[in-house]
């Protein structure tokens, strides 16, 4: 017990440390756009915008891919992916593509509520004790009960506004909450209350004390948690005629009462944010900016942020090998952070690097 004890001390100092020597990182699927990355054993799964489905086996390296190219998956272009032990589930614009490690076949699910945008499924997060899956779609969510093989929609419309039931992102905030980013604020499930229970919900917007109120409106794209503080990554969306309907930014949540948020003023180069990671006591944010003139996204690059001090630090991203500036995802799997690019994933070994990753 006490060797396990030093031994995960001494991975939480280096992890935290920001003064080692080398970069390690590897670029992998290049050309590819990277929408989501998630990870279930020994695997990584990639979902992308252009060719299909990706599997990678950590073990012996290898690559497998899944799209209309290789010809055993009719779809391509998919925004994100989850995976147990015996499914993997890729959303995609027309419903949900559901891949059995046993029979090795994809079938697809079409979604009856929602109309025709119900069958867009932009998030996916599986609950591994739970054993179900949370689907987000543009309208409405979904719990897939795996053991029981049952889906149950649920409409999370509040006051009238139907973006609240345009989910955007789900992420577990430890064992008991589950958080779901919607295009105008975020609701939060506890998972220890029966799911049709309205106490077990909260939602709440940039209004009151939430949000600093600021914007007409907050759509929320990502998390981040630590014990004490939540990360709110959230859209930029703003024209001539509506200068502050999502004017975006990390807003940072003691758990209490105070709201921060970090912006272009504090160094971020855009307010848009597309993705969040944490590593140790690092949050990285992949960012863009809203163009007013012809309603466009650029991508403006990845940030380091120390979540003691707030000190951002720019990535230089050509010691990365990554040669766009549109970082889309990013995933933690305990030693490395997967960066997921408009043109390809990086595998970076965090540790050594944070010295080095620098403007």
């Amino acid at each position: 017990m006490l060797s396990r004890i030093k031994y995960i001390i001494s991975f939480l100092l280096l992890i935290s440390s920001i003064s080692f020597s080398q970069i390690e990182s590897q670029l992998f699927l290049e050309g590819a756009r990277i929408t989501d990355i998630k990870m279930e054993g020994t695997s990584i799964w990639v979902a992308t915008y252009g060719q299909g489905i990706y599997h990678y086996a950590i073990k012996d390296g290898k690559w497998v891919n899944f799209s209309s190219k290789s010809g055993n998956l009719e779809n391509d272009l998919f925004h994100c992916v989850a995976a147990s032990k015996d499914f993997v589930w890729a959303g995609a614009n027309e419903g949900l593509f559901i891949y059995s490690k046993k029979t090795k076949k994809w079938t697809k699910r079409k979604f009856a509520q929602g109309g025709e945008f119900g069958n867009w499924i932009r998030s996916l997060r599986f609950d591994e004790k739970k054993n179900r899956l949370w689907i987000g779609r543009f309208r409405n969510i979904t719990m897939f009960d795996v053991k029981t093989n049952k889906f149950t929609d649920y409409n999370r419309v509040i006051n009238n506004d139907e973006k609240t039931n345009n989910f955007n992102t789900i992420a577990f905030d430890g064992d008991s909450v589950v958080w779901f980013g919607v295009e105008s604020g975020v609701h939060k499930f506890d998972v220890r209350k029966n799911i049709d229970d309205q106490a077990a919900w909260i939602y709440f917007k940039n209004s009151g004390r939430y949000f600093n109120q600021e914007g007409s409106s907050v759509s929320v794209s990502d998390f981040a948690f630590t014990n004490k503080e939540i990360w709110f990554g959230t859209d930029e969306f703003v024209t001539k005629e509506e200068p502050e309907y999502n004017i975006g930014g990390i807003y940072v949540w003691d758990r209490k009462l105070k709201w921060d948020r970090i912006s272009k003023a504090n160094g971020l180069g855009g307010n848009g944010v597309y993705c969040l990671a944490r590593t140790g006591n690092f949050i990285w944010a992949g960012v863009y900016e809203f163009k007013k003139n012809n309603k466009e996204e650029y991508g403006k690059g990845l940030y380091l942020i120390n979540r003691i001090t707030k000190k951002i630090t720019p990535v230089d991203l050509s010691e990365l090998k990554i040669t766009t500036s549109n970082i889309l995802s990013l995933y933690f799997d305990g030693i490395n952070l997967w960066i997921g690019t408009s043109e390809g994933l990086v595998r970076l070994k965090v540790g050594n690097e944070l010295a080095h990753i620098k403007k």
